[in-house]
């Protein structure tokens, strides 16, 4: 089936094309992530900040986008020297966005890839600046905001103050947060806003590794040196006064062992002084004493005890 369309109607049929093209092309949809720039003979009319629809003149006005969301650019590796001339690595990230697009435009000509440009300059120079402030230990130190320290506190015992050492972790400024003071707000005139500079990477250069790690163990050998010291001088102290302690116990006692021993002899005289002071009792006592040393003398099988007449323990038995 041939479709034979009347040459009187072609041209209207090009019109409403036309109308239609002209139509599609006056309109504007402003999505909410981007900015849209209405330009007229190369100049910004105006911008479209909300999203929606909107319209412009065909064939006048044309339509720049700029990005509204954060971006990210992520720098180059670069190397830097830090106070004490040591040979650092950094590799970071840029988290940016564009806040002024008419001022975005004007300076950097729409492009992104321009502003990239200046952000490489701004942060590298604050980079560069920051670590050449700081010697290598304070950047690696730094390098994550928090830092382990050994706190010393007294802590009270049964009756001494007791010396307890423990570990905290304290927050420093990190070393991003250091970069972006040093960044300032000059990057304010291009219409962006450097929101955040991150660290990835932190790194020694491989013919500084070496020397690096050896500077380290050694340091850390020593320190390990002088704790063992400390914990030997203590222990010293402590067994010298454990010592003397003991030995002032031992005196002490031994002291006290002899006031007893010659308590006990004194009260023993004492008693023999009473015994022989009266006659009753000196009878008695003699008496006993008599038997004592007669049931010593019965040694063995035979029990019989023969004594003189005139033996004392004989008078003593028969009363004399």
């Amino acid at each position: 089936m041939n479709i034979k369309v009347s040459k009187k109607k072609i041209p209207v049929i090009v019109f409403w094309i036309l109308c239609l093209y002209v139509i599609l092309s006056s309109i504007i949809i402003t999505e909410a992530n981007e900015y849209k720039l209405i330009r007229q003979f190369g100049k910004v009319q105006r911008v479209e900040n909300n999203p929606g629809i909107s319209f412009k003149i065909p064939f006048i006005e044309t339509v720049n986008t700029i990005p509204k969301e954060i971006l990210l650019y992520d720098q180059p590796v670069s190397d830097v020297i830090t106070s004490d001339k040591k040979s650092m690595i950094i590799d970071s990230y840029v988290l940016w966005r564009v806040t002024d697009p008419l001022k975005f435009a004007q300076t950097l000509s729409f492009s992104l890839s321009n502003a990239e440009n200046r952000i490489d300059t701004i942060v590298y120079n604050a980079v560069k600046t920051t670590i050449s402030n700081m010697t290598q230990d304070e950047v690696i130190k730094s390098r994550d905001g928090k830092i382990t320290v050994t706190v010393t506190e007294e802590e009270t015992g049964s009756n001494d103050l007791i010396l307890a050492e423990k570990e905290e972790v304290v927050e420093i400024k990190s070393l991003s947060e250091e970069i972006m003071e040093h960044i300032g707000s000059v990057y304010e005139q291009y219409g962006i806003l450097i929101m955040n500079v991150e660290v990835k990477r932190l790194d020694l250069p491989d013919d500084n590794k070496q020397a690096v790690y050896t500077r380290m163990i050694s340091e850390r050998e020593n320190i390990a040196a002088q704790y063992t010291a400390e914990g030997k001088s203590e222990a010293q102290m402590i067994q010298n006064t454990t010592d003397k302690e003991v030995s002032i116990m031992q005196s002490q006692a031994k002291a006290k062992g002899e006031q007893l021993k010659a308590e006990g002899e004194g009260e023993y005289m004492r008693i023999l002084a009473d015994a022989y002071s009266d006659e009753t009792r000196s009878d008695f006592y003699s008496f006993v004493r008599a038997l004592d040393a007669a049931k010593v003398s019965m040694a063995g099988e035979d029990k019989t005890l023969i004594l003189p007449a005139d033996s004392p323990i004989a008078k003593i038995f028969m009363g004399r």
